[in-house]
């Protein structure tokens, strides 16, 4: 099979395209023969820096569409040929890839493989984000950097299904106007000055109840000065690769503010049940309507790099897909 393989870290010129064997589901595990794999920022950072990269070479890639392979021992619910969604522990960026029984879902009834690829990391993490973690009431506020990106542009659309107002951060006008078709309200453009002033005087000075924070360092602090009496910021990434945030007394106190933090893939690992609910409840906001995301940009697996050197220009939208099948 095709695969594309890191056996250094770097620029995206180290990604290869190389044949090798297809790989085969262990117990509790399905092959899925994949249709279209997802791009993620994630998949960036592993080839650049070695994050969540076991060894080398590494096939990497978190999430794919296609068709059930094989199942392996242990498995039930599944049949070959079955059109399935699957997020993974890297291997992505493959003709064939396995992964864990529990984070492998079937399909929503009228979407199709190519929508359904751009379901297993963003869907889930925006509804956590938003719900089981933020607990975004109707009538609340919140705000949330790269509104254009793949989980921004889904958060805009959440949050405004559930009665709250959306106010979002991005890097250009163009991101702006994007943003704004996608269920927010406001949209900030963060040229370096900050948007902790910006978001304070849309709420009239009284700040955001939630704060969505994927960026760290100075953003995560930004964040955390945009928030309101009792507000809450969700930290779900380190983009800036920032030493890691932290944030006690001093910080809190003020504001009876509160920090927290969500990573799927270490949800998908430590309690897979969990993850596998709150993935069906988001799955179904896509079925009925609710919620959709884009696909912008589509590549060949083979020009897996070209997708890498689009999405590390930080002038991408919604969703970047690999064509494998």
């Amino acid at each position: 099979m095709r695969a594309v393989t890191l056996h250094e870290f770097g620029g995206p010129e180290v990604l290869k395209t190389v044949e090798t064997d297809a790989p085969g589901p262990g117990p509790g595990q399905v092959a899925v023969d994949v249709a279209y794999t997802g791009v993620n920022f994630a998949d960036l950072k592993a080839r650049a820096e070695g994050y969540r990269v076991p060894g080398l070479p590494f096939v990497p890639g978190l999430e794919v569409a296609g068709r059930v392979r094989a199942v392996g021992a242990g498995v039930a619910g599944f049949e070959v040929g079955q059109e399935v969604a699957a997020l993974t522990a890297g291997g992505a960026y493959a003709e064939v890839a396995v992964a864990d029984a529990a984070t492998v879902f079937p399909v929503p009834a009228g979407v199709g493989l190519r929508t359904a690829a751009t379901l297993p990391t963003v869907l889930p993490t925006a509804h956590a984000l938003l719900h089981e973690v933020g607990r975004l009431r109707a009538g609340e506020t919140v705000l949330v950097q790269g509104a254009a990106g793949g989980v921004g542009t889904v958060v805009g659309q959440l949050a405004k299904a559930a009665g709250a107002t959306a106010y979002g951060v991005v890097s250009s006008a163009a991101k702006a106007e994007y943003a704004r078709r996608y269920g927010y309200d406001e949209v900030f453009v963060d040229s370096g000055s900050g948007f902790a002033a910006p978001a304070r005087a849309a709420t009239g000075g009284r700040g955001v109840d939630l704060a969505l924070d994927p960026v760290g360092g100075d953003a995560f602090r930004a964040g955390l000065d945009a928030l309101a009496t009792f507000g809450r910021l969700v930290s779900y990434g380190n983009a800036s690769s920032a030493e890691p945030w932290r944030a006690g007394q001093a910080e809190l106190f003020p504001g009876a503010r509160s920090v927290a933090a969500f990573s799927i893939l270490t949800l998908a690992k430590e309690d897979p049940r969990a993850l596998r609910a709150i993935a069906e409840r988001a799955f179904r906001l896509v079925a009925d309507g609710t919620v959709t995301l884009p696909v912008t940009a589509e590549f060949p697996l083979e020009e897996a790099a070209r997708a890498h050197e689009l999405m590390g220009t930080r002038t991408t939208t919604g969703k970047l897909l690999l064509r494998v099948a």
